[in-house]
């Protein structure tokens, strides 16, 4: 599996990118498409909700736009 992925990121001239990021960075995506953080834990298998947070880094532009939406739909 190393071997591949180390082949894989060479031919994508990306030297510089670990499984770890990749995993970092579904973890931000999963939170911007709605998911909870039991459902977020449960994919990416963190057990500490503190350490899923260290992960999480949204969108500043997402977050701005959810919260227009949940504004706008207020009575």
């Amino acid at each position: 599996m190393r071997l591949a992925w180390e082949r894989l990121r060479k031919r994508a001239g990306l030297e510089d990118l670990r499984l770890h990021d990749l995993r970092h960075e579904a973890v931000s995506r999963l939170f911007e498409c709605g998911l909870t953080v039991p459902e977020v834990a449960l994919i990416s298998g963190h057990r500490d909700p503190r350490m899923l947070s260290r992960y999480t880094h949204l969108k500043p532009e997402k977050v701005a736009e959810e919260l227009a939406k949940a504004t706008t739909q207020q009575p």
